[in-house]
């Protein structure tokens, strides 16, 4: 029997004494590490099935000495102490293993992903202050003129196809669509890639009586989940649910009473469908598959009544978006526009979209993702007007774009977008002095943006500039629920899967691997028109 405790505890002994913690191991790769984990395991799996089996002897050969009976009831005793004492090892075993597994990730996540990658911090890269001010002044090929003319033509048609789209629709029934707000990079005055681009988002509610109730991933009685930050539920109700406005629409007034605000024929109606309402099937709260459908089938409506007015080809260049359109004049010059619809929260400035035009993953249904496009670019109108008259703050946005969308041209698409690139620059135009952002200042400049994001990086944890920041200006007047809720983690899908992370990283550090090389070779060298020409074709 004691020898039988003594493996015991020699399992258990030799489990602890193999955890990487206690004894950790330099110099191994991840693959190394997963290869030898599950070998360890397998070896201790073998050993455990030894040990029982040489138990199991041991307490079979004691059954057979108990003659008598009391030396039986002892026996038996015994053995259920063996068993529970095996099992309790079985346990421990097995929780230091699971904990080196997970412990063995989160040090791999954390410390080697950039050290595998050849980590180069941004503080080395070689950026000349001339060549950043010649790729500035010539790179930026579109003019303050063209984008003028773009944003004016852009916005002419718009109005025009959603006044088409008014006209076709029934008031009583169909979804009253507002007039529509500019944002994003071409409004904001750094759009600088081909095709042209224009993001226009158009707010939509419902007929009367419904209205929209909204639930906050923030607020106090929300049942969002935690994976929904940033997100929230579009409810539609009609007014006897809420107990405001006339109550004319759900109650039966009789032949012989009328209401004093609607005559007979002018009762609202209150017998929709959730198809109708452009709710998901058998709920009341707004789904975004239906009012992808409803937007699309519109837009092609509304074109079909006004397309002989324009001489160029109108297509959708993206289904999977809502109004994702592509203006190909009879030149070969081509215009992006993203029409999308949306909801906005209240009388904010705040408004729920179906998807964000820069990104490919979308939220499930029936969560809302909560746009802040609005308040963002009031907050770089506002920095302007503080800024040096020549400031660098743009340049610096328009730098890193060009060199991310060249970095995934030569290694695939990452999780990076350029709102990161934009959130990073605006925490750090909130927390720097306007006096540093001179254009002598752009290398240094850059090099903040860039060791800015790459901490980021490496701490898995970029925050949203907007929401939970108390440093905000309040001239921007951004809503006192969003400042005070807790921080959204923008990079919180790197925190999950781990092989996103190790791509995201090596593409950044790629992309400073070849900043200094990219830069100097798409900066014009001769001021004719033949190598400006070339430069303007290869954004």
């Amino acid at each position: 029997m004691q020898g039988a405790i003594a493996r015991v505890c020699m399992v258990v002994v030799a489990a602890i004494l193999n955890n990487p913690l206690l004894f950790p191991r330099e110099n191994t790769t991840i693959p190394e590490q997963d290869d030898e984990l599950i070998a360890r395991m397998q070896e201790h799996e073998e050993r455990l099935k030894m040990e029982q089996a040489k138990l199991e002897e041991e307490l079979s050969r004691l059954n057979l000495k108990q003659d008598e009976r009391s030396s039986h009831e002892s026996s038996s005793q015994h053995s259920y102490g063996w068993y529970f004492w095996y099992a309790v090892s079985l346990v421990i075993f097995l929780t230091i293993e699971v904990c080196r597994v997970d412990l063995a990730c989160q040090g791999i996540d954390n410390d080697n992903v950039f050290t595998e990658s050849g980590s180069i911090s941004s503080r080395t890269l070689m950026l000349d202050k001339s060549v950043l001010s010649n790729f500035c002044d010539r790179c930026n090929y579109i003019s303050t003129h063209e984008s003028w003319r773009v944003r004016e033509f852009a916005e002419g048609f718009a109005d025009d196809l959603l006044e088409s789209l008014r006209s076709l629709c029934n008031r009583e029934v169909d979804m009253e669509v507002g007039d529509f707000v500019g944002v994003g990079s071409m409004f904001e005055s750094w759009k600088v890639s081909k095709p042209l681009t224009c993001d226009l988002i158009v707010p939509f509610s419902p007929p009367e009586p419904y209205s929209f109730q909204f639930q906050l991933w923030c607020s106090p009685s929300g049942d969002i989940p935690p994976g929904m930050q940033g997100c929230g539920k579009i409810r539609v109700t009609g007014f006897w649910e809420t107990g405001e406005g006339c109550l004319c629409g759900s109650t039966n007034l009789g032949e012989d009473m009328l209401c004093l605000l609607h005559n007979k024929n002018e009762r609202p109606r209150v017998d929709f469908n959730s198809s109708e309402l452009l709710c998901s099937k058998n709920t009341s709260y707004l789904a975004k598959d239906q009012v992808m459908k409803w937007f699309q089938i519109s837009l092609t409506k509304a074109w079909g009544r006004i397309s002989h007015k324009y001489e160029f080809e109108l297509t959708f260049h993206n289904l999977d978006a809502a109004g994702a359109l592509k203006v190909r004049f009879r030149s070969g010059k081509v215009i992006v526009m993203n029409i999308i619809p949306v909801v906005q929260l209240e009388d904010t400035d705040a408004y729920f979209v179906s998807h964000f035009s820069s990104e490919s993953n979308i939220s499930p249904d029936p969560y809302w993702a909560l746009s802040f496009a609005v308040y963002e670019r009031n907050l770089l109108k506002l920095f302007a007007k503080s800024l040096p008259e020549n400031s660098c703050h743009l340049h610096c946005l328009q730098i890193m774009t060009f060199l991310h969308r060249k970095q995934t041209g030569l290694t695939g698409k990452s999780a990076l977008t350029n709102y990161h690139f934009k959130t990073a620059l605006l925490h750090l135009l909130i927390s720097k002095s306007p006096s540093c952002w001179g254009i002598e200042s752009i290398e240094h400049r850059l090099c903040d943006v860039l060791d800015f994001l790459q901490r980021s990086l490496q701490e898995k944890r970029l925050h949203h500039v907007l929401v939970g920041n108390s440093q905000v200006p309040a001239d921007i007047q951004v809503p006192e629920i969003f400042l005070k809720s807790e921080p959204i983690n923008l990079f919180r899908p790197l925190v999950l899967q781990r092989e996103l992370y190790r791509d995201t990283v090596t593409h950044f550090q790629e992309m400073l691997r070849n900043a200094s090389v990219l830069i100097k070779e798409y900066t014009p060298r001769f001021p004719n028109g033949d190598a400006f020409h070339r430069l303007g074709q290869s954004f």
